[in-house]
């Protein structure tokens, strides 16, 4: 698989120059609203779907962006939201999320799939966003059809804020902030009174209520529990162990099919936990439980967090936990005196 990741990248200047004169556009089909669904690409005046092959969430990332919907909540295959129709467009996609099309991602080229339709990619985005802040913190806004709007204080609670920061990845709300704690933005006022019971998975899958007292406008802030999305477990140390990765609020495990030092480097480096020593097979901490988040994770090594690797995919991989990945790193301190030798 790293060899074919690696000649995709390969073309993958030439293949977004020639999508670029296309006019390759890209919808949500089949979900509940328009930031949900399956994949469908527009490209010489027809359009196709997805190959769910290596679709993971740095693909999706590129997708709801480019869609302006926020945050990518789910990177699914299997058809999840029906299959499709007509050509498949795309197969193995390689987006670092950054890009701001899916047309500029690499791929093995267009129409060229061996994939069928019962294998369409979809994806979920949040249409929710915190702005002004950082990623997990800011003034809360939610997409409302094709406008972003603020949330008023008064329409908001802690449960509330539970969905939200799960939703978006950021751990356990910290503190829900009224009087325009990030500035009034330029949003419009969503003035309907959320009712979520606290374990729903996002926020538009909550009741509201038809009117809110919201006489002051004062827009909500959220502050939401560092982002962490990974953790070593049962190690000698927290730069030690079994590799976990934080999805939708569950934790579950890394698959070590393609484990390497170089992935081994994006958890030691997230953790600020110094260089890789070792990258470890064969559940050589014990085996976890729960989901097997990740496969074939193919990282370049400079990746911010393990999620914005390449992988089969999240939850798409044929492992069992007698193939836990996990990581030895060499711990800040020595980090620290090894640079100082340098």
């Amino acid at each position: 698989m790293r060899i074919l990741i690696f000649l995709i990248k390969l073309i993958t200047i030439c293949h977004s120059s020639v999508a670029q004169k296309e006019g390759v556009n890209v919808r949500l089909v089949g979900g509940h609203s328009r930031c949900a669904g399956r994949v469908e690409i527009h490209h010489r005046g027809q359009w196709g779907t997805v190959c769910d092959e290596g679709w993971d969430l740095a693909d999706a990332a590129v997708v709801c962006k480019q869609l302006d919907c926020g945050e990518p909540v789910d990177a699914l295959g299997d058809a999840h939201f029906g299959p499709g129709s007509g050509p498949i467009w795309m197969s193995y996609a390689v987006c670092t999320g950054s890009e701001s099309t899916l047309k500029n991602c690499g791929s093995t080229g267009w129409g060229k799939s061996t994939c069928n339709h019962s294998k369409d990619a979809g994806v979920i985005c949040s249409e929710v966003r915190l702005v002004g802040g950082s990623r997990c913190s800011g003034r809360l806004e939610i997409l409302d059809d094709q406008t972003w709007v603020s949330v008023c204080a008064a329409a908001f609670d802690q449960q509330d804020a539970e969905v939200v920061c799960r939703e978006l990845d950021c751990g356990a709300p910290v503190q829900v902030l009224g009087e325009d704690a990030f500035g009034k933005g330029d949003a419009q006022i969503w003035t309907q009174e959320i009712q979520c019971r606290g374990n729903e998975s996002q926020i538009h899958l909550c009741p509201i209520s038809s009117s809110c007292n919201c006489s002051h406008k004062n827009c909500v802030g959220l502050l939401c529990g560092d982002s962490v999305n990974v953790r070593l477990v049962n190690g000698t140390s927290r730069c030690s162990g079994r590799v976990e990765v934080l999805h939708r609020g569950q934790w579950g495990t890394v698959c070590d099919n393609d484990w390497d030092l170089t992935d081994a480097a994006v958890v030691c480096r997230e953790l600020d936990c110094g260089d890789p020593l070792d990258a470890l097979r064969d559940a050589h901490f014990g085996q976890g439980s729960g989901p097997i988040g990740i496969s074939n994770a193919v990282c370049t090594g400079s990746e911010t967090t393990l999620k914005n690797c390449d992988s089969s995919g999240w939850g798409k991989q044929h492992c069992d936990h007698t193939k836990d990945a996990g990581v030895i790193c060499s711990g800040k301190l020595l980090y620290l005196v090894f640079m100082m030798v340098k």
